[in-house]
């Protein structure tokens, strides 16, 4: 498939600068897969259109405040996002400001307390080696970084805006966005209902906001990144699925996770007793099931229309960048033809788009 076919024009005034207020406000498109509509509701009623042993599936990854300010010796600033720790005292980063040509060697001062070189360019990006490791690193990372929003938010978000209310394990550098719809109440709600909630990690990085720049999109090679699925989590999402309960997922870094985690499982079951003149034992009769395996490590799995999924049932999701890695996937689930659609519907209602805007349920 083009690159060109994920493109759409989008009016600047309806890319949204700030999350809805509360953040279960926000308007919320349903689309049916299976008659090709749609309805219009807010957020804070996604209880209507779930139910009692429905599984939402969301991701705990918390935001690191990846954004850091430095100065070079000649007293230029440069910026740098944190994307990837690579060792104690190392990061893999992306460097605004500075010719790539020029990046390898630059000392680059923080603060006081800290300063780092680029030490050598990898692929798109480039690898800062600080004076400080371990905890003393992530304790300034800590305290001068700032939220890694993205450029077409024009104002320095707080730090409390670009974080889901249940974010637990410090590690991404964008936010899990569809997530960031959920309040406290809306959440103590649907676990009254009979929802129920299981969490995954996934730590956004490169892979998930890296533009695709390639014409042919099976060519892009996605940067891997990394999730984990415990073992229980791994166990109950299983028990759910043989039961024929709905594993509702929330974004598509949660979809990318049970994805990868998905491998196909032949269960063998006594069918019937085999007569002593044929050969002795039983006859067995070979079930194929779909189960997640519990895991940690790096996925660089990339979704686009032709993809058949093996595990989710419904998604939750924002309204994407136009050629993004996110919107293929979501045209893979829903069906390339109906997102389209859906897109200009979206557009002709002024719906909010990206980062802080409205949300879809895709059923």
């Amino acid at each position: 498939m083009k690159l060109s076919e994920f493109d759409f024009n989008l009016p600047k005034n309806l890319i949204a600068q700030k999350p809805a207020s509360p953040r279960d406000a926000c308007r919320l498109m349903i689309l049916n897969r299976e008659n090709e509509t749609v309805r219009h509701d807010r957020f804070y009623n996604l209880g209507k259109y779930l139910g009692p042993g429905d599984v939402l599936v969301l991701n705990n990854s918390k935001v690191l405040p990846a954004r850091l300010l430095g100065k070079k010796d000649t007293g230029g600033k440069v910026e740098i996002l944190l994307l990837k720790q690579l060792s104690a005292d190392s990061w893999q980063c992306l460097v605004g400001s500075v010719p790539v040509a020029k990046q390898i060697g630059l000392k680059i001062k923080f603060n006081k307390n800290l300063n780092g070189e680029i030490t050598k360019r990898v692929e798109d990006t480039a690898v800062i080696k600080f004076n400080l490791s371990g905890t003393k690193l992530m304790e300034q990372i800590l305290k001068i970084g700032q939220p890694p929003t993205p450029p077409y938010i024009k104002r320095l978000a707080k730090s409390s805006e670009y974080q889901t209310v249940y974010a637990e394990k410090l590690g991404s550098v964008a936010a899990p966005t569809a997530g960031m719809h959920f309040t406290k109440p809306l959440m103590n709600k649907l676990k009254k209902m009979g929802v129920q909630i299981e969490y995954i990690t996934l730590h956004v990085g490169l892979g998930t906001f890296q533009p695709v720049k390639e014409n042919d999109i099976t060519k892009h090679k996605i940067h891997s990144e990394y999730f984990e699925l415990d073992k229980k989590t791994a166990e109950r999402l299983n028990m759910a699925k043989r039961v024929g309960q709905r594993i509702i997922a929330c974004g598509t870094t949660t979809v990318r996770v049970l994805e990868s985690c998905f491998h196909p499982v032949i269960a063998r079951s006594v069918a019937t007793r085999q007569s002593h003149s044929d050969r002795a034992g039983d006859c067995f009769a070979s079930l194929a099931t779909t189960e997640v395996v519990a895991q940690r490590g790096e996925t660089n799995i990339f979704i686009y229309p032709g993809y058949k999924f093996k595990f989710i049932d419904a998604i939750i999701t924002n309204f994407h960048v136009p050629k993004s890695t996110l919107i293929m996937l979501v045209a893979a689930f829903a069906g390339k033809k109906f997102v389209d659609k859906v897109y200009q519907i979206a557009i002709e209602k002024k719906y909010r788009f990206y980062s802080f805007g409205d949300a879809m349920l895709i059923l």
